[in-house]
């Protein structure tokens, strides 16, 4: 490491924005802390918005105590695993809040998991009782003996629902498949009807702040999911990290868009529990495709909007775009996966917004890393600077430990009081990740001179082709960079010399054909002869988690059963 430049000096707090500190005098208070004092301050506002439906700080909160009652009525207890298993509704907040104020775990679930998977999960956490939605409900009363879940809770998309779709809801809902039939079963019971007979006033639980508050389960990319042990302290401190990071926003004065599902941790973290915290209306996305995001923005005007790189280029390459009117739009997030640098042009273009890259896992709760907002310095393509409180290195892929010099590539791995406690029941797992307090990413990066950091690939996903390291974001950003190419991902299968060779899957622009002779040529004077793909592959769709990430696994775990054969 040069003497100049060295990562124990936060090269990067130069670049912070004017008003955001190094450090924070973190206030010990809880997410429902939070909830409360955004009520106090804020009762009448809006504070959920679904389909056109209201609820108030005050609505959510009284909702909140009445549902804590409930749970504690049904024998949950401090400590007790509660799992939800619900789109974006407004149910799926008033559960989480509600779990956590009288102790409780929360296990976020993925409602388009298989049975297999939730099975896992449920037995895994230990949950004990389970909100879900009635379209799931058959198949999580066939499935509740095999876990330790007590009571099943279910609620409806229709249960709130504005004048006159209210009346239109049962009319419709099940031939468009937006409600069903649940059969009867025991301790089996309705979300209304249990919220309508609860009292506000939930029994009293004393917390600790390192007590865990949720699991959340990794998205599986690399292989099982593990149970993310997140703790009060960790879900508190970094949505006060995300207030030090936008000084220019004011509490109670925004709208978030709630488009990322609150069953991942980005979704959770930086649009629900961060628009409670800071009193901010939510506008509640259930499906978020193209066109039920364009309609949300068109109609309900938000002005923050946390996306992910398969949210904006689905809304660009959508027809209604034209017709739709993005300017309520002032500030953007993008995370999960790289944002190609085009789809940043086109979209400021249209919104006249400003769009952040950022970056974080599962593991530290989930953000680490985001460029300035206004008044730092943004570099495209960077995930930015690390977070107040947060710290980073580089380090060898080899040895775990030495320091990379600037520029050269190595290890990301951090340190920050939103680094999990650990990974439930998984003690190998979490001392293979957890090292003398650093976080083990798993992310092969790089850091500039000005403390900017760089993801060049997944660890698990660099291609080692005749010796050479390749690095399949460089050549999927060149993809991107073709108008007929809406998505790309590439990744490396074997070949009989050079140990592995490059596959480009691409999915093309709708009324956009192409051959595969045209993009090879196109990529020849763009990329090194070493990166140059061998095959690509043309697909409708490309598999991906619920928050956009393409599965790279999954592609490649196709091909390897092609060779197989």
């Amino acid at each position: 490491m040069t003497k100049e430049i060295r990562y124990q000096d936060k090269p990067w707090l130069a670049s912070y924005e004017k008003g955001v500190p190094e450090h924070l005098d973190f206030e010990e208070a809880y997410l429902t802390d939070f909830l409360e004092r955004s009520t106090e301050q804020f009762p009448d506002n809006m504070a959920l918005l679904f389909q056109g439906y209201k609820v108030t700080y005050r609505e959510l909160k009284n909702m909140v105590d009445c549902f804590a009652s409930v749970l504690a009525d049904f024998g949950i207890k401090k400590g007790d695993s509660v799992a939800i298993l619900l789109p974006n509704v407004i149910p799926c907040v008033v559960a989480y809040y509600a779990i956590l104020k009288i102790g409780g775990i929360a296990v976020m679930n993925n409602p388009l998991y298989s049975d297999r998977e939730l099975e896992h999960q449920f037995n895994n956490s230990e949950s004990k009782l389970l909100i879900t939605l009635d379209l799931l409900g058959n198949r999580m009363i066939d499935l509740r003996p095999k876990t330790s879940i007590k009571q099943i809770i279910y609620t409806s998309i229709g249960d709130y629902l504005p004048f006159p779709k209210n009346l239109l809801f049962p009319l419709v809902a099940k031939k468009k498949k937006l409600a069903a039939d649940v059969k009867s079963a025991e301790e089996l019971y309705k979300w209304k009807e249990v919220l309508a007979g609860a009292s506000p006033n939930p029994p009293k639980v004393t917390l600790s702040f390192e007590d865990v508050a949720m699991y959340q389960y990794t998205g599986g990319t690399t292989g099982v999911s593990k149970g993310v042990m997140l703790t009060h302290s960790n879900l508190s401190k970094q949505v006060q990290q995300a207030r030090a990071w936008f000084p220019t926003f004011n509490n109670g004065e925004e709208t978030m868009l709630g488009a990322l599902p609150f069953f991942h941790v980005f979704g959770l973290t930086v649009a629900m529990n961060f628009a409670i915290f800071m009193g901010w209306g939510h506008i509640l996305v259930p499906k978020p495709q193209p066109e039920q995001l364009l309609e949300a923005i068109g109609k309900f005007k938000p002005t923050f909007a946390p996306l992910v790189p398969t949210m904006y280029i689905g809304m660009l390459a959508h027809p209604k775009i034209k017709d739709t009117d993005m300017t309520s739009i002032k500030g953007c997030f993008s995370g999960s996966a790289p944002l190609p640098v085009e789809v940043i042009r086109d979209f400021e273009q249209k919104t006249g917004s400003i769009i952040v890259e950022g970056f974080g896992l599962t593991e530290s709760t989930p953000v680490t890393h985001i460029n300035p907002f206004a008044g730092g310095k943004r570099k495209v393509g960077s995930i930015g600077l690390p977070l107040p409180d947060t710290e980073a290195r580089i380090v060898d892929l080899d040895d775990g430990k030495t320091d990379m010099p600037v520029g050269e590539i190595g290890e990301i791995i951090m340190k920050g009081p939103q680094v999990m406690k650990g990974y439930w029941n998984m003690p190998e797992e979490t001392a293979e990740t957890l090292k003398d307090g650093w976080l083990y990413t798993g992310d092969i990066a790089k850091m500039d001179e000005e403390g900017y950091f760089y993801i060049v690939d997944r660890k698990k996903d660099m291609i080692i082709s005749g010796g050479l390291n390749v690095y399949p974001r460089d050549i999927e950003e060149v993809f991107y960079e073709h108008p007929k190419v809406m998505e790309a991902s590439a990744i490396g299968i074997p070949h009989p010399s050079r140990g592995e060779q490059v596959k480009v899957f691409v999915v093309l622009n709708e009324g956009e054909p192409a051959t595969e002779e045209e993009l090879f040529e196109y990529c020849k004077d763009k990329l090194a002869t070493f990166k140059l793909p061998t095959m690509i592959e043309f697909r409708e769709e490309l598999p991906k988690t619920n928050v956009g990430k393409i599965l790279k696994k999954d592609l490649k775990a196709e091909e390897m059963a092609k060779l197989e054969k």
